[in-house]
């Protein structure tokens, strides 16, 4: 796994051990950042369900102003704080060992706003639509927010009672589906 462009390019990142985490792809990170290439300069990036950090490290990579790494596992943590490191984007990161919707609340707290949030957790457990959830009713997202979902191919989040407006959802290869989502203040009530 490495970072695929901007100022961190080919850098190598560290995993983290053990089979609690299902690093993205190289191939389907290289897909989604070609849809969102546009949309990352100067922005404040979310990477919860974090891993390695790979979506947020390739955020801060190719311009983004700051990103916020969220994982509960502490080898998880220590593979970010690593990669972090390597890449040498420690002056935009900040890392945080906390369970998603825990971190949610404290980012609230701290007036935190994000225009790009990544929830990439395992698959088949509903924890990003438990994300997805509360931050409908959170104040951390920025307008025009975008919320990229990782899931099990035969994954559905229903978004039907939020201001989330499926933009486009694509399956990879027998088991990834990318559901990319757009936040629109009041859009539903």
């Amino acid at each position: 796994m490495r970072i695929i462009t901007g100022c961190a390019r080919g850098t190598k990142l560290k995993t983290p051990s053990g089979m609690n985490t299902r690093p993205t792809a190289d191939r389907i990170k290289e897909s989604l950042f070609n849809i969102l290439q546009n949309d990352i300069i100067d922005t404040n990036v979310l990477d919860i369900f974090a891993g390695s950090g790979a979506l947020g490290l390739e955020t801060l990579s190719r311009g983004a102003a700051s990103a916020v790494f969220i994982d509960k596992s502490a080898d998880s943590i220590a593979a970010i704080e690593y990669n972090v490191q390597h890449t040498r984007l420690q002056d935009k990161a900040v890392i945080k060992r906390l369970d998603a919707v825990d971190a949610v609340k404290l980012l609230e707290q701290k007036n935190y706003t994000f225009d790009i949030i990544f929830c990439d957790p395992p698959y088949h457990k509903g924890l990003c639509q438990k994300l997805l959830d509360t931050l409908n009713t959170s104040n951390i997202l920025a307008d025009n927010c975008l919320f990229i979902a990782e899931i099990g191919k035969d994954e559905e989040l229903n978004s039907d009672n939020s201001n989330f407006e499926l933009l486009r959802s694509k399956t990879y290869g027998a088991t990834t589906k990318i559901n990319i989502y757009k936040y629109i203040k009041g859009i539903k009530s």
